[in-house]
C-alpha cells in the first residue's frame, strides 16, 4: 500500500491549527527568571539552531521518498494503517535483590496505619522493631496482619500502594517494588505529540527487554489519519504480556494523554498495571544537583549520553507540520531519533536507579 499523501484533508486541517497554537516561549539565553515562570520555554540560541537545522533537513532530503529514509514496515489493524520502525541494542538489566525490599518493608513500622515517627520511637523502646513484632501488640496487631499480608503477597501494585500512601510516590520502597518483576515484564513508553493536550500523538515509542537487548518499537504517523491504528498497535504492547509500565513524567503526561486519545476514538482502556514514573525517583535522588531534572539533562549528567542534532521536544509539532506541508520526510528524522533516545535513556536511567538502591552482590 502506498504512503498516504501529506496533503490529506485531516493533515491539512491540523497544519492550519498548528500554525496558530505554539505552546512555548522563546527567551533570551541566561534568562533564568523568565524560564522559571513559563510553562515551556526554549532559549533563543536553542531555537535558532533548531530552525537552521530544520532548513538543513528540508534541503538535504528534498525529493527523497519516505521509504528511502525510513526502513520499516506498514502494519494494518482494525484502526487502519500506520508505519512501524524497530531498533535494538544491547541492554544489561541489573541483578536485583528483592530481599532488600522485604527487609526494608518489614522494618518500617510506619506502614501500619496510626503509627507515625513518634509512636514508632515509643514502640521501638518497648521492643517492637518490625511489623511481625506488632502481631503481638494489643492495638496494632490487626493492622499489622493486613500490612504483612501485602508485603508477603509479592504483588508489586499492592506494595506500591502501601508505601506510596504511607510515604510518597518517590519513596525507595515504591521503586523497590520493581525488584518483584523480571526484566521482560517492563515496557518503556514515550510519546511525541502535537501539543500539550487533546492533540494527536504522532509518534509512539515502546521499549521492551528480550534476550539481553532493548528493542524499541516505534509507530510513526505518516498522516494524522493513522493515529488510531498506531494507538491500537501501541496498546497491544502495553497491555499484552508485559506487566509493568515505565515512563518519565508519564503519570502526569504520557499515560493520561494516551487515555485521552483512546477515549477520542472510543477505544477501551488497558488493564491497570504497576506504573513506575522515573521522574519521581529522579527528583528524590538528584534534586538540587543539576540545573534541571529533564531527561536530556539526566542522561548527560548521569549516563554520560550526549545527543547530536536533536530537536527540542517543544518544537516537534513545528517539525512535523513542516513534513505535512512539504511532503519532505527530512523533518521526521530527528523526531524519530529523539523519541528512540528518550526510550533508551528512560530504560538506562531506570536500571541505574534500581541497581543503586537494590543491586545484588
Amino acid at each position: 500500500m502506498s504512503v498516504i499523501p501529506a496533503s490529506s484533508r485531516i493533515g491539512a486541517l491540523w497544519q492550519q491549527r498548528m500554525q496558530s497554537m505554539r505552546e512555548y516561549s522563546v527567551v533570551r539565553d541566561g534568562n533564568a527568571f523568565e524560564a522559571g515562570f513559563s510553562h515551556s520555554v526554549i532559549f533563543s540560541s536553542e531555537y535558532d539552531r533548531a530552525r537552521m537545522y530544520l532548513d538543513t533537513l528540508l534541503d538535504r532530503h528534498e525529493g527523497l521518498a519516505f521509504e528511502t529514509i525510513f526502513r520499516g514496515k506498514e502494519i494494518v489493524n482494525e484502526g487502519g494503517t500506520c508505519f512501524a520502525l524497530e531498533s535494538r541494542q544491547g541492554y544489561s538489566f541489573p541483578s536485583l535483590d528483592s530481599d532488600q525490599l522485604k527487609a526494608r518493608l518489614l522494618g518500617d513500622l510506619t506502614l501500619v496505619h496510626g503509627i507515625g515517627p513518634a509512636i514508632r520511637k515509643r514502640l521501638n523502646a518497648r521492643g517492637y522493631h518490625s511489623i511481625p513484632d506488632l502481631l503481638e501488640h494489643p492495638c496494632f496487631r490487626q493492622q499489622a496482619k493486613t500490612v504483612l499480608s501485602s508485603i508477603c503477597g509479592g504483588d508489586s501494585s499492592a506494595i506500591m500502594d502501601l508505601a506510596g500512601s504511607r510515604h510518597s510516590r518517590s519513596h525507595p520502597s515504591v521503586l523497590g517494588a520493581a525488584t518483584l518483576h523480571e526484566p521482560e515484564d517492563f515496557v518503556f513508553l514515550d510519546i511525541e505529540t502535537l501539543g500539550l493536550f487533546s492533540r494527536p500523538i504522532i509518534l509512539f515509542g515502546i521499549g521492551v527487554v528480550e534476550c539481553g537487548h532493548l528493542i524499541v518499537h516505534q509507530y510513526l504517523l505518516r498522516d494524522i489519519a493513522e493515529e488510531q491504528a498506531a494507538l491500537i498497535a501501541t496498546m497491544d504492547l502495553v497491555s499484552g504480556d508485559r506487566s509493568a509500565l515505565v515512563t518519565f513524567n508519564g503519570k502526569s503526561f504520557d499515560f493520561p494523554y494516551l487515555m485521552d486519545r483512546l477515549a477520542y476514538y472510543g477505544l477501551g482502556y488497558p488493564a491497570t498495571i504497576p506504573h513506575f514514573d522515573v521522574l519521581h525517583f529522579s527528583r528524590r535522588r538528584w534534586k538540587g544537583q543539576f540545573p534541571s531534572l529533564r531527561l536530556a539533562v539526566l542522561e548527560r549528567e548521569v549516563l554520560n549520553v550526549s545527543r547530536e542534532d536533536d530537536v527540542p521536544g517543544q518544537m516537534v509539532p513545528e517539525f512535523y507540520e513542516s513534513y505535512l506541508r512539504s511532503g519532505n520526510p527530512g523533518p521526521l528524522v530527528p523526531i524519530v531519533e529523539h523519541n528512540r533516545q528518550d526510550v533508551v535513556s528512560l530504560a538506562l536511567l531506570f536500571s541505574f536507579l534500581l541497581e543503586e538502591a537494590y543491586g545484588g552482590c
